[in-house]
């Protein structure tokens, strides 16, 4: 307000009133006439009911969805980026983004300045060796070699242009060996199906990091000493696990804690224990380390592991070897046999070699040998009289005659002796007479009636005589013909059964 008794408003009074008087003819000015209305103006036009129809821009904002409103519509959210709302369908681009192995489109398409724009003005490097073959020392040969060539005359390198050397570094061959096939590294590659953008090779890798277990690096930026558990471990015990990994064991939350360490809130302690008023784990787990570790239980079939389609190692078989089997096999029927007592029924081979027997009755040296070749599903019959390694010649004193006389010779006939020979027979036994015939005796009959009657001994004697006129063989003959075939087709039957198995 303006005190109207100060000098200076004295000064000011006329120019004052001149504005006033301004204001006063304005605000008689302003009175508005009458406005004449006509009836035609009250009647609305139809122009002005209808709706303007809208663009197909604002019809597109007006059906664009959020990107908070397609994050709560996709079931993998942290792919949606701020872009995929402008598409036509954005909720087949983020499912066909979270499928596996989907190449994805480069990150520059949305970007406004040209490709490669950003590294104008950055030298390159020069190229390096890799660190396996800087290790070698090639470097510093390299290096010598040329300085050597820069302290070269003239006429020294026009020479060397016309009669140039050769092996001028000369590198040891196992350093080359060793950092080619054992210290060489596989360089970094671009994986198949990624492609290159801008600033792709200044971005952090973080393909080898896996969740809950914290580098080294990190423990020293967050100064967590040795057994203490990470900062965010107190917030984890109020809220749970991370949502993307229910199932991540964490010690102190859904795990016990490590050997050594202390519940509290002291400096390295592990808070207090996430259980609800009944002592029970709130995020699953064995939060005290009380409960034993279940063993899995194989239920059904065991799973075979083997590679399927993995090719086997044929079987190489040499006949030697299938011979060898099966002289085995034999020896071994032979030593079951060997308890009974089968004199009578061997007979002389005819075919045997001329070893003579043990001088001086000593047992033999070399053992059963046979030096005939059988054939497999037969049996060779063996000559009943003993073997043995040597005889003892006996040596006699000759004139030396002709133009090779000697002066010693040796008789042969006495390791011929004992030698059977086909179609001559034993002195030391009984001969048989053609039309002899075997008859078993029944003992029980003799014990009963103490003697056989004269008849009874001759219907015996018929009976045996019809039999071999009839069969040709004897009853024991066939019997034993028999068994020898029932044992010949059994070992057949073997080999050819381990012979399918193998294949």
């Amino acid at each position: 307000d303006i005190d109207p008794t100060d000098s200076l408003y004295n000064q000011y009074k006329d120019v004052l009133m001149k504005f006033q008087e301004d204001a006063d003819k304005s605000d008689g000015l302003a009175v508005q006439k009458p406005e004449v209305m006509w009836e035609e103006d009250e009647v609305p036009d139809e122009e002005d009911d209808q709706p303007k129809p809208l663009s197909k821009k604002k019809k597109k904002e007006l059906n664009k969805l959020s990107v908070a409103e397609l994050k709560a519509l996709v079931r993998k959210p942290e792919l949606v980026d701020w872009t995929d709302t402008s598409s036509p369908d954005p909720r087949l681009l983020v499912a066909i983004k979270g499928h596996r192995n989907v190449v994805p489109v480069p990150s520059h398409w949305s970007l406004k300045r040209e490709y490669l724009s950003s590294k104008r003005g950055i030298e390159k490097p020069p190229f390096a060796l890799p660190k396996f073959i800087q290790e070698t020392g090639i470097a510093e040969m390299r290096d010598a070699v040329l300085e050597k060539q820069d302290q070269q005359t003239m006429k020294q390198k026009q020479r060397e242009r016309v009669q140039g050397k050769l092996n001028k570094l000369d590198i040891d061959y196992q350093k080359l060996y060793e950092a080619f096939f054992r210290f060489q590294t596989k360089p970094e590659l671009t994986r198949y199906g990624e492609v290159y953008y801008e600033g792709k090779e200044y971005e952090t890798n973080l393909k080898h990091l896996r969740p809950g277990e914290l580098s080294e690096e990190l423990k020293e930026a967050l100064n967590i000493p040795p057994g203490a558990p990470p900062p965010w471990l107190i917030n984890m015990q109020r809220f749970g696990p991370p949502p993307s990994y229910p199932a991540l064991k964490i010690p102190g939350l859904n795990a016990p804690p490590p050997p050594g360490a202390q519940w509290g809130f002291h400096p390295g302690g592990y808070g207090k224990p996430p259980v609800d008023e009944y002592n029970r784990p709130l995020y699953g787990g064995d939060v005290f380390g009380v409960l034993q570790p279940n063993q899995p239980e194989h239920v059904g079939e065991p799973v075979e592991k083997t590679l399927w389609g993995e090719l086997q190692e044929p079987e190489e078989e040499s006949e030697e070897e299938e011979e060898s089997e099966e002289e085995e096999e034999d020896e071994d029927d032979e030593s079951d046999a060997s308890g009974m007592d089968a004199s009578g029924l061997v007979t002389p081979g005819g075919m045997a070699s001329t070893v003579p027997s043990e001088y001086g009755g000593a047992e033999s040296v070399g053992g059963d040998f046979t030096l005939r070749k059988q054939r497999r599903g037969t049996e060779t019959e063996e000559p009943a009289h003993p073997r043995s390694a040597y005889t003892v010649l006996p040596e006699q004193n000759i004139k030396a005659s002709g133009f090779f006389g000697g002066e010693k010779a040796y008789d042969l006939k006495t390791a011929q002796q004992h030698i059977p020979v086909l179609g001559q027979e034993d002195s030391g036994r009984k001969k048989r007479k053609a039309g002899d015939l075997d008859v078993s005796v029944d003992v029980d009959a003799l014990e009963r009636d103490d003697k056989l009657s004269k008849d009874e001994i001759k219907r015996q004697y018929e009976v045996q005589r019809q039999a071999e006129q009839q069969g040709g063989w004897g009853s024991a003959y066939q019997d034993d013909l028999s068994s020898m075939i029932a044992e010949e087709s059994a070992k057949r039957l073997k080999k050819d059964q381990e012979r399918r198995g193998r294949r």
